[in-house]
């Protein structure tokens, strides 16, 4: 089995649980998959830093993780996977003792390197 990349930013443009005006509540919301082990994402008021692997165990490469960081102004922790499907990536994400989501992002333009910039207060 070829094993498939998840590096890149990813624009969440769907989640089941939240309205859309709470997603990018922050600003537009992102998962960044990064080298190495690393990443972070944002949606509404929840952000982290994620730890990640991409399991092979099955015929499907699934992007596992877990993560640290903030849900609004309370220290928060979670996990998440995801599948790839050319540019499309579908997951769930979870955080700890609370709220929980699929959702659906799509690859940005590799001209992106970063995340998109949080609106001034």
């Amino acid at each position: 089995m070829v094993k498939l990349s998840f590096h890149g930013l990813w624009r969440i443009t769907a989640m089941d649980q939240f309205r859309p005006d709470f997603v990018d509540l922050m600003g537009p919301a992102f998962i960044r998959i990064e080298s190495g082990s690393d990443g972070s994402f944002q949606f509404g008021a929840v952000r982290g830093w994620l730890d990640h692997r991409v399991a092979t165990e099955t015929d499907r490469a699934r992007l596992e993780w877990s993560w640290q960081g903030w849900n609004d102004s309370d220290e928060a922790c979670g996990r998440g996977w995801a599948y790839r499907d050319g540019t499309v990536l579908t997951g769930h994400l979870f955080i700890h003792g609370s709220d929980d989501s699929a959702f659906v992002a799509s690859l940005q333009a590799p001209g992106h390197k970063r995340a998109p910039a949080k609106p001034k207060a």
